[in-house]
Protein backbone atom coordinates (compact mmCIF):
# COMPACT_ATOMS: atom_id res chain seq x y z
CA UNK A 1 0.00 0.00 0.00
CA UNK A 2 2.74 2.49 0.85
CA UNK A 3 4.86 1.21 -2.31
CA UNK A 4 1.76 2.32 -4.45
CA UNK A 5 1.07 5.80 -2.94
CA UNK A 6 4.73 6.70 -2.74
CA UNK A 7 4.65 6.01 -6.79
CA UNK A 8 1.42 7.79 -6.86
CA UNK A 9 3.16 10.86 -5.37
CA UNK A 10 6.12 10.63 -6.88
CA UNK A 11 4.21 10.26 -10.35
CA UNK A 12 2.09 13.39 -9.05
CA UNK A 13 5.17 15.28 -8.24
CA UNK A 14 6.67 14.44 -12.20
CA UNK A 15 3.46 15.50 -13.74
CA UNK A 16 3.27 18.49 -12.09
CA UNK A 17 6.51 19.62 -12.45
CA UNK A 18 6.03 18.55 -16.29
CA UNK A 19 2.81 20.95 -16.45
CA UNK A 20 5.01 23.56 -14.78
CA UNK A 21 7.76 23.96 -17.44
CA UNK A 22 4.82 23.87 -19.84
CA UNK A 23 2.89 27.05 -18.58
CA UNK A 24 6.05 28.84 -17.90
CA UNK A 25 6.31 27.86 -21.75
CA UNK A 26 3.19 29.09 -22.52
CA UNK A 27 3.65 32.51 -20.72
CA UNK A 28 7.10 33.38 -21.86
CA UNK A 29 5.22 32.89 -25.70
CA UNK A 30 2.37 35.35 -24.59
CA UNK A 31 4.98 37.90 -23.17
CA UNK A 32 7.22 37.94 -26.41
CA UNK A 33 3.48 37.79 -28.79
CA UNK A 34 3.01 41.31 -26.37
CA UNK A 35 5.81 42.71 -26.71
CA UNK A 36 6.24 41.81 -30.53
CA UNK A 37 2.72 43.14 -31.38
CA UNK A 38 2.64 46.01 -28.59
CA UNK A 39 3.61 48.64 -31.96
CA UNK A 40 1.19 47.08 -34.35
CA UNK A 41 -2.17 47.43 -35.46
CA UNK A 42 -3.79 44.20 -35.35
CA UNK A 43 -6.99 43.07 -36.87
CA UNK A 44 -8.86 40.10 -35.45
CA UNK A 45 -11.58 37.76 -37.25
CA UNK A 46 -13.11 40.68 -39.40
CA UNK A 47 -16.54 39.78 -40.89
CA UNK A 48 -17.93 42.14 -43.16
CA UNK A 49 -20.75 41.85 -46.00
CA UNK A 50 -22.55 44.08 -48.53
CA UNK A 51 -26.03 43.10 -48.23
CA UNK A 52 -25.80 38.82 -48.24
CA UNK A 53 -22.22 39.19 -50.09
CA UNK A 54 -19.33 38.57 -47.61
CA UNK A 55 -15.81 40.27 -48.59
CA UNK A 56 -14.31 40.20 -45.58
CA UNK A 57 -14.00 36.27 -43.91
CA UNK A 58 -12.45 36.29 -40.51
CA UNK A 59 -9.59 38.04 -41.20
CA UNK A 60 -6.58 38.10 -39.11
CA UNK A 61 -3.13 39.24 -39.40
CA UNK A 62 -1.13 42.65 -38.19
CA UNK A 63 0.67 45.02 -39.49
CA UNK A 64 3.97 46.75 -37.96
CA UNK A 65 5.32 49.88 -38.26
CA UNK A 66 6.81 49.14 -41.71
CA UNK A 67 5.35 50.22 -45.31
CA UNK A 68 3.63 47.27 -46.18
CA UNK A 69 2.18 46.62 -49.85
CA UNK A 70 -1.24 45.13 -49.62
CA UNK A 71 -1.54 43.38 -53.17
CA UNK A 72 -5.32 41.56 -54.61
CA UNK A 73 -7.45 41.41 -57.93
CA UNK A 74 -10.21 43.57 -57.63
CA UNK A 75 -13.34 42.19 -55.48
CA UNK A 76 -10.90 40.59 -52.92
CA UNK A 77 -11.62 43.34 -50.20
CA UNK A 78 -8.76 45.68 -50.13
CA UNK A 79 -10.88 49.11 -50.34
CA UNK A 80 -13.11 47.21 -47.65
CA UNK A 81 -10.51 46.50 -45.27
CA UNK A 82 -9.04 50.23 -45.59
CA UNK A 83 -13.00 51.61 -45.02
CA UNK A 84 -13.32 49.05 -41.65
CA UNK A 85 -9.58 50.04 -40.73
CA UNK A 86 -10.09 54.19 -40.85
CA UNK A 87 -13.81 54.12 -39.40
CA UNK A 88 -15.36 54.69 -42.43
CA UNK A 89 -17.24 51.18 -42.54
CA UNK A 90 -18.13 48.63 -39.23
CA UNK A 91 -17.72 45.38 -39.71
CA UNK A 92 -20.07 43.14 -38.83
CA UNK A 93 -17.74 41.15 -36.33
CA UNK A 94 -14.31 41.32 -35.19
CA UNK A 95 -12.20 43.67 -33.52
CA UNK A 96 -9.44 46.46 -35.01
CA UNK A 97 -6.62 47.41 -32.33
CA UNK A 98 -4.24 50.30 -32.70
CA UNK A 99 -0.71 50.09 -32.13
CA UNK A 100 -0.18 49.99 -28.60
CA UNK A 101 -4.27 49.57 -27.47
CA UNK A 102 -5.25 46.33 -25.04
CA UNK A 103 -8.35 46.63 -26.35
CA UNK A 104 -10.68 47.51 -29.64
CA UNK A 105 -10.31 50.45 -31.05
CA UNK A 106 -14.03 52.39 -31.77
CA UNK A 107 -14.70 53.39 -35.00
CA UNK A 108 -14.41 57.16 -33.58
CA UNK A 109 -10.98 56.51 -32.24
CA UNK A 110 -10.08 54.78 -35.62
CA UNK A 111 -11.60 58.09 -37.26
CA UNK A 112 -8.93 60.29 -35.82
CA UNK A 113 -5.78 58.55 -35.69
CA UNK A 114 -5.74 56.83 -38.92
CA UNK A 115 -4.90 58.52 -41.75
CA UNK A 116 -6.36 57.30 -45.26
CA UNK A 117 -5.88 58.50 -49.34
CA UNK A 118 -8.70 57.08 -51.00
CA UNK A 119 -8.69 56.08 -54.85
CA UNK A 120 -10.51 59.15 -55.67
CA UNK A 121 -9.03 63.16 -54.63
CA UNK A 122 -11.82 65.26 -55.51
CA UNK A 123 -11.29 68.99 -55.42
CA UNK A 124 -13.61 71.22 -53.00
CA UNK A 125 -14.90 73.39 -54.64
CA UNK A 126 -14.00 77.71 -54.06
CA UNK A 127 -10.69 76.12 -51.28
CA UNK A 128 -7.24 76.59 -51.75
CA UNK A 129 -4.54 73.73 -51.78
CA UNK A 130 -3.94 74.73 -47.96
CA UNK A 131 -7.43 75.17 -47.23
CA UNK A 132 -8.67 71.47 -48.29
CA UNK A 133 -5.28 70.40 -46.39
CA UNK A 134 -6.17 72.07 -43.42
CA UNK A 135 -9.89 70.95 -43.66
CA UNK A 136 -9.29 67.50 -44.06
CA UNK A 137 -7.14 68.08 -40.49
CA UNK A 138 -9.93 69.28 -38.81
CA UNK A 139 -11.98 67.17 -39.39
CA UNK A 140 -9.76 64.44 -37.98
CA UNK A 141 -10.30 66.32 -34.96
CA UNK A 142 -7.66 69.24 -35.07
CA UNK A 143 -8.07 73.12 -33.85
CA UNK A 144 -8.61 74.88 -36.96
CA UNK A 145 -5.40 77.29 -36.13
CA UNK A 146 -3.57 73.83 -35.58
CA UNK A 147 -5.07 72.24 -39.06
CA UNK A 148 -4.18 75.50 -40.41
CA UNK A 149 -0.22 75.24 -39.54
CA UNK A 150 -0.05 71.10 -39.98
CA UNK A 151 -1.36 72.09 -43.65
CA UNK A 152 1.66 74.23 -44.09
CA UNK A 153 3.82 70.76 -42.92
CA UNK A 154 2.09 68.29 -44.97
CA UNK A 155 2.22 70.38 -48.08
CA UNK A 156 6.06 70.88 -47.72
CA UNK A 157 6.60 67.06 -47.10
CA UNK A 158 5.13 66.05 -50.26
CA UNK A 159 6.87 69.16 -52.05
CA UNK A 160 3.58 71.29 -52.79
CA UNK A 161 4.54 74.10 -50.70
CA UNK A 162 4.51 76.35 -53.56
CA UNK A 163 1.06 75.79 -54.73
CA UNK A 164 -0.54 76.28 -51.36
CA UNK A 165 -2.62 79.60 -52.37
CA UNK A 166 -3.70 77.79 -55.85
CA UNK A 167 -7.33 76.63 -56.22
CA UNK A 168 -7.05 72.73 -55.86
CA UNK A 169 -9.33 72.25 -58.73
CA UNK A 170 -6.91 73.74 -61.52
CA UNK A 171 -3.50 70.81 -60.30
CA UNK A 172 -2.94 68.53 -62.75
CA UNK A 173 -3.53 65.17 -61.53
CA UNK A 174 -0.27 63.96 -60.02
CA UNK A 175 -0.42 67.25 -57.83
CA UNK A 176 -3.70 66.25 -56.85
CA UNK A 177 -2.54 62.57 -55.76
CA UNK A 178 -0.26 64.38 -53.77
CA UNK A 179 -2.51 67.04 -51.82
CA UNK A 180 -4.79 63.49 -51.28
CA UNK A 181 -1.43 62.31 -49.78
CA UNK A 182 -1.20 65.73 -47.46
CA UNK A 183 -4.93 65.29 -45.85
CA UNK A 184 -4.01 61.72 -45.42
CA UNK A 185 -0.75 62.71 -43.15
CA UNK A 186 -1.93 66.30 -41.86
CA UNK A 187 -3.73 64.68 -38.68
CA UNK A 188 -0.04 62.76 -37.83
CA UNK A 189 -1.84 59.30 -38.00
CA UNK A 190 -0.45 56.62 -36.39
CA UNK A 191 -1.84 54.34 -39.09
CA UNK A 192 -1.62 55.76 -43.14
CA UNK A 193 -3.66 53.51 -45.88
CA UNK A 194 -3.43 54.65 -49.00
CA UNK A 195 -5.46 53.03 -51.54
CA UNK A 196 -3.90 52.71 -54.97
CA UNK A 197 -2.27 56.48 -54.71
CA UNK A 198 -0.99 56.13 -58.08
CA UNK A 199 -3.90 54.76 -60.08
CA UNK A 200 -4.30 56.90 -63.40
CA UNK A 201 -0.62 58.52 -63.26
CA UNK A 202 1.74 58.35 -66.26
CA UNK A 203 4.92 57.04 -65.19
CA UNK A 204 7.10 60.40 -65.31
CA UNK A 205 4.04 61.25 -62.38
CA UNK A 206 4.35 57.86 -60.52
CA UNK A 207 7.83 58.04 -60.08
CA UNK A 208 7.40 61.60 -58.54
CA UNK A 209 5.07 60.29 -56.09
CA UNK A 210 7.60 57.02 -55.07
CA UNK A 211 9.84 59.83 -54.44
CA UNK A 212 7.55 61.60 -52.40
CA UNK A 213 6.45 58.36 -50.64
CA UNK A 214 10.05 57.39 -49.69
CA UNK A 215 10.76 60.94 -48.03
CA UNK A 216 7.70 60.15 -45.82
CA UNK A 217 9.38 58.94 -42.32
CA UNK A 218 8.64 55.25 -41.68
CA UNK A 219 8.30 55.13 -38.35
CA UNK A 220 4.07 54.51 -38.50
CA UNK A 221 2.09 51.73 -40.08
CA UNK A 222 1.88 52.82 -43.59
CA UNK A 223 -0.77 50.36 -45.64
CA UNK A 224 -0.13 50.72 -49.62
CA UNK A 225 -2.77 48.79 -51.46
CA UNK A 226 -1.93 48.79 -55.08
CA UNK A 227 -1.64 46.27 -58.66
CA UNK A 228 1.54 48.18 -59.49
CA UNK A 229 4.08 45.12 -57.98
CA UNK A 230 7.28 45.90 -60.42
CA UNK A 231 8.68 48.10 -57.62
CA UNK A 232 7.86 45.79 -54.25
CA UNK A 233 11.68 45.27 -53.09
CA UNK A 234 12.68 49.11 -53.78
CA UNK A 235 9.33 50.84 -51.69
CA UNK A 236 8.30 48.58 -48.91
CA UNK A 237 8.99 46.25 -46.22
CA UNK A 238 6.34 43.49 -46.04
CA UNK A 239 4.23 42.17 -48.85
CA UNK A 240 0.41 41.22 -48.16
CA UNK A 241 -1.57 39.46 -50.58
CA UNK A 242 -5.03 39.23 -50.07
CA UNK A 243 -8.08 37.68 -52.11
CA UNK A 244 -11.78 36.63 -51.45
CA UNK A 245 -11.58 38.22 -47.92
CA UNK A 246 -8.82 36.16 -46.57
CA UNK A 247 -4.95 36.86 -46.23
CA UNK A 248 -3.34 34.29 -48.60
CA UNK A 249 0.30 35.91 -47.60
CA UNK A 250 2.46 38.29 -45.39
CA UNK A 251 6.28 38.68 -45.71
CA UNK A 252 8.98 40.33 -46.50
CA UNK A 253 9.79 40.83 -50.72
CA UNK A 254 12.47 38.90 -50.83
CA UNK A 255 10.24 35.84 -48.99
CA UNK A 256 7.65 36.74 -51.50
CA UNK A 257 9.66 36.64 -54.66
CA UNK A 258 11.03 33.57 -53.50
CA UNK A 259 7.73 31.67 -54.38
CA UNK A 260 8.29 31.84 -58.17
CA UNK A 261 12.04 30.81 -59.55
CA UNK A 262 13.93 33.38 -60.93
CA UNK A 263 13.50 34.75 -64.08
CA UNK A 264 11.18 37.71 -66.35
CA UNK A 265 7.79 38.80 -64.57
CA UNK A 266 8.82 36.64 -60.91
CA UNK A 267 7.07 38.81 -59.04
CA UNK A 268 3.33 38.58 -61.40
CA UNK A 269 3.99 34.76 -61.16
CA UNK A 270 4.81 34.88 -57.08
CA UNK A 271 1.61 36.53 -57.52
CA UNK A 272 -0.39 34.26 -58.94
CA UNK A 273 1.11 30.90 -57.29
CA UNK A 274 -0.70 32.52 -53.89
CA UNK A 275 -4.20 33.20 -56.00
CA UNK A 276 -7.17 30.29 -55.99
CA UNK A 277 -9.50 31.68 -57.83
CA UNK A 278 -10.70 29.89 -60.85
CA UNK A 279 -11.38 33.39 -63.17
CA UNK A 280 -6.68 34.22 -62.66
CA UNK A 281 -5.13 31.96 -65.54
CA UNK A 282 -2.09 32.66 -67.50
Amino acid sequence: MYRSWSRICTGVKRRRKVIQTQVSRIQGMVEVFSASTSGSLRIDRLDFSYFSTPVLRSLSCQFGSSRTVLLGPNGAGKSTLFGVLSGALAARSGAVLLPGADSPTSRRELRSRVGIMPQSIAPVPGLTVAEQVAYAGWLAGLSARRAARRAGDALEQVDLAGKADAKAGRLSGGQLRRVGLAQAIVAEPEVLLLDEPTAGLDPAQRLRFRSVLRSIPGDRVTIVSTHQIDDISELYDVVAVIEAGQMRFTGTPQEFLGLAGPGPGQAERAYLSLLRSEEIAL
